[in-house]
């Protein structure tokens, strides 16, 4: 099936962008692990599998489109610290939301009601899940404090 080119690139485009999210999620996770911080990691070793889940979604419509799928990932820098890392995540999903956004207006305009069903449930899985799970880690840190936090992340139940 040959779809639109403006729609299969901007797919490609969110597809890099999916695959830089995955990585960043996937570094942190890990440097959370190495840290102790059993719970941090759980939960992000979950986010990174599902934009994989999104990317992978991606690129099969990309294929299914008859376009090449662009696999490099969108480049990032990952944080260090804690802090820094959650709010890193955050400013990602909210980079994601807005291009998600402008996806599912361009297949709108398009009228590629199949492709903007795929971006709107990626749309709802980064405001309702990821975005706002971000939000409360960083809210928490603020109400109770950095060191309180990490405490509450080092050990217990991982979800």
């Amino acid at each position: 099936m040959q779809g639109n080119p403006q729609v299969v690139d901007y797919l490609k485009d969110l597809l890099r962008g999916e695959l830089a999210a995955r990585d960043q999620y996937f570094i942190h996770s890990r440097i959370y692990e190495d840290q102790g911080f059993t719970r941090l990691y759980a939960r992000l070793d979950h986010e990174m599998q599902e934009e994989t889940q999104h990317a992978d979604a991606l690129l099969r419509r990309i294929l299914m489109l008859g376009g090449l799928p662009d696999m490099r990932p969108k480049a990032f820098v990952p944080g260090t610290e804690v802090t820094e890392m959650l709010r890193k995540d955050l400013a990602t999903e909210y980079e994601v939301r807005a291009a998600l956004q402008g996806g599912i207006a361009l297949c709108e305009s398009e009228r590629d009601y199949v492709s903007r069903d795929i971006l709107l449930a990626q749309l709802r899985d980064t405001e309702e899940d990821h975005a706002y799970w971000l939000e409360k880690q960083i809210g928490l840190i603020d109400k109770i404090g950095l060191q309180n936090y990490l405490q509450s992340q080092a050990s217990g139940d991982p979800t």
